[in-house]
This record gives C-alpha cells, structure tokens and sequence, in this order.
C-alpha cells in the first residue's frame, strides 16, 4: 500500500502538474490508454468533457471518449454496465445522488488516496457542501465534482425596476409579479411574453423543480432535518398538505408561462430566458453565464437572481397540516418567513468504475481531476453552455474571472450573492442520497408529477400515488439499510 501511495502520487504531481512537464514526457504515462466516458447529451456537460479531454490527450496520451446516452437512461445504463460485468463505461458522469446505490453495490472506486496525494485539485477550495456532502460517501470520496447545481430564482432586473415591482420572497409574490408581468411586451418584438418560465417536460430533470418548491414548505430545522423520509421510520413525508400546496403552486405559475411549457425542456425554457421573453425563471446556476453568451443579448445585464422563495405556513410533521411559522418551528427564519434552498440534484460530478484496469482508473482520476482544477473550472463554470455551475470557494470569493467572461460588475455580485446566500443557509435542504434514488425521484416522483399536470390525478391523489412507489421502493432496498443510508447522507450519527 505504502509502494502504491508514493506511486499515486508521483503520477498525480506529474500529471496535473500539465504546463510543468513536457508534453512527451507526460504522454509516456498514458500512451495507448483510453478512458470510455458515459453521460448526457451535449452539449450541456458532454462537449466540455471532450474539449478537455482533447486537452488532456495533448498532455498525457490517454484517449478520453466521450459517450451520450438520454438522461431518463443514464442511471440504468450504468448501473447494469458496471453490476454485470460488462465494463465498457470506465467513467460515469451523473448526478450525485445516483452514487449512493452504485457505492453500496461495491461498483466505485475509493478515491480518497487519490485525492489525498493530489495537490493540484486543492480540495479545501471545494465549497464544504459539495466537498463533504456531494463528493463523500460514508466518508470516502467517491465522486469528484464538475459542477454545483441547486437552483435559485431569476428575474429580469429592468422590467421589475420598470415596473416598481421587488423580487419574490414568497410564493404570493411570485404569482403577483408573474401575474403583472405576463403578456407584456419583454424584449421589444412585438409579441406579448410570459410571466413566469419553468420547464415542465416528462424525463427532463423538471422534477427537481417541485421538490425546489416543496423545501421551504417541508423543512425548517436545517439541513439533517431532511424533506424526504422521516429519519426513525423511513416513512415518506410527502402525503401531507405542504407538497399538496407545492404541486398546486407548481401547477399555478404554467397560467403565466408558455402554452407549451409541459412539453418544454431545459434547453427550451433556456432559449426563452436568452431571448428576452421571461420575466421570472426558475433554474440552476446556469442563466447567470448565459445571460452574457452570444445568444443571450436581450437580457445582457438585464438578469436578476436571489435564493429561491420561502413561505410562512410550513409543515408541521404530527398532523401534516400547514402551520404559521414560529420562532420555534422556523428558527431559520427571516421576517417570518423560513427559506430552504434545495440541492437540487448535487451536481453532475465523476465516478470511476472499481473494475477498470489499474492503469485506466489512474488515467481516468488525472483526467476529473484536471476537470476539477481551478485553472479549469474556474473558467468552465463561467461559459453557460457548459451546464457547469460554480462549486470552489474561489469562484464565489472574487468577481475577476466573472468580469472577464463579460458580466458587469453588479451582476457578477448579484449573482454570486444569491448563490452564496444559498449555500450559506443553514436550512438548505439536500437532495436524495441513497440507495433507488433515480427510482425515487426520475420513476415514481416525475410519473405523478406529469400526471398531475396533464390534469389526470389531483395533487392530494399524486403525493398518495407516490407515498405508495415510494414505499415500495424501500421495501425492495431493505427498510432499515435505506434508514442507515438516508440518516447518514444528511449527517445524522446516531
């Protein structure tokens, strides 16, 4: 262990070192290894990977390929590649929360001795959510991050100015400004424009969207409360009146949005937000870079953002009953109003497969690693097309690099600010970490969800339908593992 901790980390020095080698030099290392890649299509999150990996083949001689698969196959894909056998995905990159099944199957490798003899990757600078509870499983790294997502609400600026209207705090205030706003004229064609933009589509990541909503609703003693299972019982804590209320929230801003929005996915909803004609949006970090993108100059310097919106009738977990928020059940509170910014989705971060060959995993951590690297990602999480979105100190600490891709000034601090008001909240709410997690949320919430928006089922019949999946689901992990597995993911010891 000794002989290959000192290896590791000669070839981890060597490797990211990059610039500090020469090119002929570092390729000897690599030279003949290819590292197979599975994702999402591109080009959000998959073509940064191959124009890095294109990078990396300079330095190292190591082929990175770059596969695409949909997102509503991607979990599955890789589980029965790796759980088989077959093992022609080296790589995976996908959502966090995903690894906390592939980790109890025995299928990632422990990257903790990598990253200890890496000093490049600078782990202290990873912002400590998605250092300690993104990238850690059982207090073993397994993942390396890519990208930070939980979502945030966006506004235009000079409409609301314009208009004398102030940005949501609540969700009465979301639908009066998404009101107001709807039907306006918003980028000066001509044509009336929408309120409030939220894609909704079936096996489009728009679920993560009602769960953004149902946090405030649902949780409000921090972060180890939890919104998804009660911790002692692994009971679903969905069929009450606060995701009640937050499907019907959800459901009420499409008055104000596209006729189209159930169809719409994120790129569509995206093409609306750079094209001038949203007035409020709900999505990840991304429209703060997009916003400044070629593509985006009806809303340059015209974009908003601030943490999601909070509510001051909350969940009160005896009764299930929507409560007025107190100093005792909201201590978190601002003004009365208790906020819960949710993780949505972690982040697509990278795990490599622990039945690769010795060479390609060492290969394959170099190359995440060079991904992770300040000197990369502080530039990647500033181009919106990446789908990369900030996650290191760094790049939250200093408006530079922000400024040099083409914000202005204030909305470089604007949305720095929201982003770090988010991930500075005590209470905000992690996304599922556990074993069936994309059963969970991509099968059985997004089912009923889209039911319920087609108008099929009522909201109380979707949170009962999904209370029933739900159960079903632990039933099949072992009740007692998915307690132990759900308490650990949001830091409970005992």
């Amino acid at each position: 262990m000794k002989l290959f901790n000192k290896r590791l980390t000669a070839m981890v020095t060597g490797i990211v070192a990059g610039s500090c080698l020469s090119t002929a030099a570092v390729g000897a290392e690599f030279d003949g290894v290819q590292i197979n890649i599975l994702t999402r299509p591109g080009p959000v999150i998959a073509q940064r990977l191959v124009e890095r990996g294109e990078e990396f083949t300079a330095m190292t001689g190591a082929k990175i390929r770059v596969n695409e698969v949909p997102f509503a196959e991607l979990f599955q894909k890789i589980l029965t590649d790796w759980a088989t056998g077959t093992n022609s995905i080296d790589v995976g990159v996908f959502a966090s929360g995903w690894a906390v099944e592939l980790a109890d199957a025995g299928l990632l490798e422990d990257l903790t001795p990598y990253v200890e003899a890496d000093e490049k990757l600078q782990f202290d600078d990873i912002a400590p959510f998605f250092r300690e509870f993104n990238q850690k499983i059982g207090g073993k790294t397994k993942l390396i991050t890519i990208d930070g997502d939980f979502q945030m609400l966006y506004y235009r600026r000079d409409i609301f100015d314009e208009m004398g209207l102030k940005p949501p705090t609540n969700w009465d205030e979301y639908m009066a400004a998404a009101k107001a706003t709807h039907g306006k004229d918003l980028n000066g064609d001509g044509e009336p424009d929408y309120g409030s933009c939220i894609f909704k589509k079936r096996n489009a990541q728009s679920y993560f969207a009602i769960m953004s909503v149902a946090a405030a609703f649902s949780q409000t003693q921090g972060t180890g409360q939890g919104i998804f299972f009660d911790t002692e019982t692994m009971k679903p804590l969905i069929n009450n009146e606060a995701w009640i209320e937050a499907f019907n929230v959800y459901k009420a801003t499409g008055e104000f949005g596209p006729a189209e929005e159930l169809n719409h996915d994120i790129g569509d909803t995206r093409a609306l937000v750079q094209n001038g004609r949203c007035a409020l949006a709900i999505d990840w970090g991304d429209i703060g870079p997009l916003s400044i993108d070629p593509a985006g100059a009806a809303i340059k310097d015209k974009m908003g953002a601030v943490a999601m919106p909070g509510t001051s009738r909350v969940l009160d977990r005896e009764s299930g009953k929507l409560v007025d928020c107190t100093p005792e059940i909201c201590p978190n509170a601002v003004d009365g109003t208790n906020f819960s910014p949710f993780a949505a989705f972690g982040g697509w971060s990278g795990a490599i497969n622990k039945k690769a060959d010795d060479k390609v995993k060492q290969a394959a951590y170099a190359f995440l690693s060079y991904m992770n690297q300040p000197e990369q990602s502080n530039v990647d999480v500033t181009i919106g097309w990446t789908g990369y979105n900030p996650y290191r100190n760094s790049q939250l600490d200093s408006t530079e690099n922000w400024v040099k891709a083409g914000f202005s000034e204030e909305f470089a601090q604007n949305y720095l600010g929201a982003i770090k008001d988010s991930l500075n909240n005590p209470n905000m709410a992690s996304d599922l970490r556990i074993p069936g997690t994309a059963q969970y949320q991509g099968v059985v919430l997004d089912r009923e969800l889209a039911r319920f928006l087609a108008d099929e089922i009522t909201a109380a019949q979707a949170v009962a339908n999904i209370e029933e999946g739900w159960e079903e689901i632990t039933e099949d992990f072992g009740r007692d593992s998915q307690r132990t597995m759900y308490k650990s993911s949001l830091g409970i010891t005992n």
